[in-house]
């Protein structure tokens, strides 16, 4: 299918998408812990029967049931080596129940092996394994793909870059969002538009997880920023516990009713998801039936953005500062560092930038003596970890910038596209294909421009070139092309009838490289203060800059508070407030140089305390827990311990209250899945590294032992592999049973073990009774061990339903759980 006809199909009318598989199916007679693709192959007409009567009750859309068809879901069940027989075999299913009456799409979803640098997965293998699926469903003849229940915005992103690599059949790219409105992985709704429509997806949806009530809003948010239709597909409430079953409660009726308000609030495909049957999905196409689909906004917001954050660039916006500190040039410390294949100043960069107020990060690698492209990659890494700022990639290579827009789980900015013909002919095609925004230089191969007018002609065919590309002029921003004042007296006149040009003129969003205006002149932080009121008076949208810079940021902040930029009174005082810190530093410095003799004696000893807590906070161990620093924690180990620190106080006054504050930042959402991952796996290397020596000093008393295990039935374990991770670095001793594990050979662990506790985790609601089974097995043998339970499917109240001891909401959670249940 043609996208636009496609496109046409959805702006007729709702286009009604096909419910629940695996509840229905379950009903059917598939037992929990099958491979669901091998049953169906199995019970081709239960399969058959299903989707025939979703096609009878108004679908449009049926989802082939390839959704875990990939290579290392199917490897699970020791069926890889079938991945294309099956693909193809449940395509032909779906096109027979679909008949001429409804279009197959093929359905893809995440592998269960997270994304590096959260988990092992390397980004080119990730895409290889959904190219692999993509062309199996592609030769068996889907219409169209959906890409559906993601929680990681990167892998999602990886997915649509597969399938635009292997046919250009429209693709569906639908994540799943918690109540709290943000993936599992911190994304949130407006970040997911971005990134997803820039880089190809041609409808962008929610599925699972709640049900309507929870997901509109999800919608609402989406549509403001929207380009391409949205798509909702929601269960059937959210699932209680009856009798024993775990059920999803919304009838029909109720379920229908919600229709016409997800149309209103811009969805324009709609169906159901788990717990949704075909009376469900016939009462929705007749509820909606009649009504007109919206179409996407002619004008949005322009963004750019990380995998956690979006960043509105507007030509009567505030003003953004893009923070160009990380950059070797002239920095020898940081070269030094980059040569040795350390991240350690980068990281710093990224955080104290943001925490300084710059909007964007700039990220440049270019220094003699490293392998440039390998840095950039690391780089992103690392700086994606520790910063939500979207990136600005700065690189003179052409395959370093393809490389680091690949990988960039966000949408990025182009630093920067000239009419030079290599970087022109290479550079705009990979701004196209990645959705990336670009900074137009106007050079060219002559050079610099030799007039105004030549620099104004080059802007101009620069946009051209980037029109027949198809490539929106609102996704670029011209570089003001400044010079030094010192060599031509021009040189700020010139560069401000730019800005008003491309403002007034073009309708451009505008940059410069402020610190080029002051080159080679004395005192020059005047000069570009200066320079920087007047750019940004002529209409200067954003700079690159260094946000240290006290004067240059307190005049960016302030000058938006005097043209009365909305909220920029608010912005000005809290900038003000960021920058006290490093005033008090420097009139702390000052003070220190002239003695402590003013100093009173009981003020001294007031802050002894507070000065420790604050040392234990900037020591380099507790840092690279925090901010999961791999590459350096054990070496941080090594030196403290040659400091004379004894190992148990490493663990006891370093790496714990480090894992607690991350635990912290977790819980106020500063923190989101993979920091914590991070954080912990940072952590665990501590914890390798010191074992033998806790051992050896009889410093390490015998913790107690926990269980931990994936039900019966379930294949999912991030989230249990988390909390194992987790439990561990506190110091207990973890038994991980793995996933799908009967309630007996759990029970018979706990008693081999002496387990003090038994964690439990289900992800799937069809799996939430095996942890009734496991307690109730326990309470059977008279076994005195704790059980706390977890997962995206669990609640407080279904743990005192089934007798609990306890539930955690997270891996941070479950570390507080199991201490709280031992002290009882």
């Amino acid at each position: 299918m043609k996208i636009n006809e496609f496109y046409k199909m959805i702006q007729q009318k709702p286009v009604i998408l096909d419910g629940a598989t695996g509840s229905n199916l379950q009903k059917a007679g598939m037992k929990p812990g099958v491979c669901p693709e091998e049953w169906i192959l199995e019970n081709e007409d239960k399969l058959i029967a299903l989707q025939k009567a979703f096609v009878e009750a108004g679908t449009n859309i049926l989802y082939a049931p390839t959704f875990s068809g990939n290579r290392i879901k199917l490897e699970e069940y020791g069926l890889s080596e079938r991945a294309e027989e099956i693909n193809k075999r449940l395509v032909a299913l779906s096109k027979k129940a679909a008949g001429n009456k409804a279009l197959v799409a093929g359905d893809m979803t995440m592998t269960g092996i997270a994304l590096e640098p959260v988990g092992p997965m390397k980004l080119e293998t990730l895409i290889d394994i959904y190219k692999e699926q993509a062309r199996y469903l592609v030769e068996a003849g889907v219409d169209l793909f959906v890409v559906e229940t993601m929680m990681s915005l990167a892998e999602t992103r990886a997915a649509v870059i597969a399938i635009k690599e292997v046919c250009d059949l429209p693709v569906i790219a639908s994540l799943t969002f918690q109540e709290d409105g943000r993936t599992l992985y911190g994304t949130d709704p407006v970040t997911a538009v971005v990134v997803l429509q820039s880089i190809g997806a041609d409808v962008i949806g929610v599925n699972c997880s709640t049900g309507p009530k929870e997901m509109i809003p999800v919608i609402r948010k989406m549509k403001e920023y929207a380009e391409v239709p949205l798509l909702a597909k929601p269960n059937a409430g959210l699932p209680v516990l009856q009798d024993g079953v775990t059920v999803y409660p919304m009838l029909p009726e109720e379920f229908a009713s919600w229709g016409p308000e997800f149309i209103e609030a811009g969805a324009g495909l709609i169906g159901g998801c788990c717990g949704t049957t075909p009376e469900h999905i016939r009462m929705l196409s007749q509820k909606v039936a009649g009504l007109t689909t919206k179409a996407p906004h002619n004008e949005h917001p322009v963004m750019l953005a990380s995998e956690r954050k979006s960043q509105e660039i507007a030509l009567d916006g505030k003003f953004l500062v893009i923070g160009e500190r990380i950059n070797p040039t002239g920095k020898k410390k940081l070269q030094e560092e980059l040569r040795a294949g350390k991240m350690t100043l980068v990281e710093e960069m990224a955080e104290q930038q943001e925490e300084m107020g710059a909007h964007i990060l700039d990220i440049n690698m270019g220094t003699n003596g490293i392998d440039e492209k390998e840095m950039m990659l690391k780089a992103i890494s690392k700086v994606t970890m520790v910063s939500s700022l979207p990136l600005c990639i700065d690189t003179s290579y052409v395959e370093v910038m393809e490389a680091a827009l690949r990988v960039y789980p966000g949408r990025a900015l182009i630093n920067s596209i000239s009419l030079e013909k290599e970087k022109i002919e290479k550079l705009l095609p990979l701004a196209k294909k990645y959705g990336a925004m670009f900074i137009l230089l106007p050079l060219s191969d002559k050079g610099l421009p030799k007039s105004l007018e030549e620099k104004k002609a080059i802007i101009n065919e620069i946009l051209e070139r980037a029109k027949e590309l198809g490539i929106s002029k609102n996704q670029i921003i011209v570089d003001g092309l400044v010079t030094t004042v010192g060599a031509n007296k021009n040189a700020a006149i010139e560069t401000l009838e730019t800005i008003r040009y491309c403002k007034e003129d073009l309708n451009l969003c505008t940059t410069m490289g402020l610190s080029n205006i002051s080159f080679g002149l004395p005192e020059r932080p005047y000069v570009n203060s200066a320079f920087a009121a007047m750019a940004i008076a002529s209409g200067l949208t954003m700079a690159i800059a260094n946000p240290s810079n006290q004067l240059l940021m307190g005049i960016s902040f302030a000058s938006d508070l005097l043209r009365n930029k909305e909220g920029s009174d608010i912005a000005y005082i809290e900038q003000i407030q960021r920058m006290a810190p490093l005033k008090e530093a420097a009139m702390a410095k000052a003070a220190q140089s002239a003695g402590n003799n003013g100093i009173k004696k009981t003020e001294q000893t007031d802050n002894k305390s507070t000065a420790k807590e604050a040392d234990k906070k900037k020591n380099p161990v507790f840092e690279a827990v925090l901010k999961g620093n791999k590459d350096g924690i054990v070496d941080f180990v090594k030196e403290e311990l040659s400091q004379g620190t004894k190992p148990g106080e490493i663990l006891d006054g370093l790496l714990i209250p480090a894992i607690n504050e991350v635990g912290t930042l977790f819980d106020k959402q500063i923190y989101f899945l993979p920091q914590l991952i991070s954080s912990a796996n940072t952590m665990e290397q501590a914890v390798e590294y010191l074992e033998p020596l806790l051992k050896e000093g009889g410093t390490n008393e015998k913790m107690p032992t926990i269980i931990i295990a994936t039900v019966e039935g379930d294949i999912h374990d991030i989230g249990k592999n988390l909390v194992a991770l987790m439990l561990r670095n506190y110091g207990y001793e973890v038994i991980d049973l793995g996933k799908d594990v009967p309630a007996d050979k759990i029970i018979a662990a706990a008693k081999e073990h002496n387990a003090s506790i038994i964690v439990l985790s289900a992800l799937m609601t069809t799996t939430m009774m095996r942890m009734k089974d496991t307690i109730a097995l326990k309470q059977k043998e008279n076994l005195n061990v704790k059980v706390m339970i977890g997962g995206a499917v669990t609640t407080q109240s279904f743990a005192d339903e089934i007798g609990a001891d306890g539930y955690s909401k997270d891996a941070a959670d479950a570390v507080r759980l199991a201490k709280k249940l031992l002290s009882e």
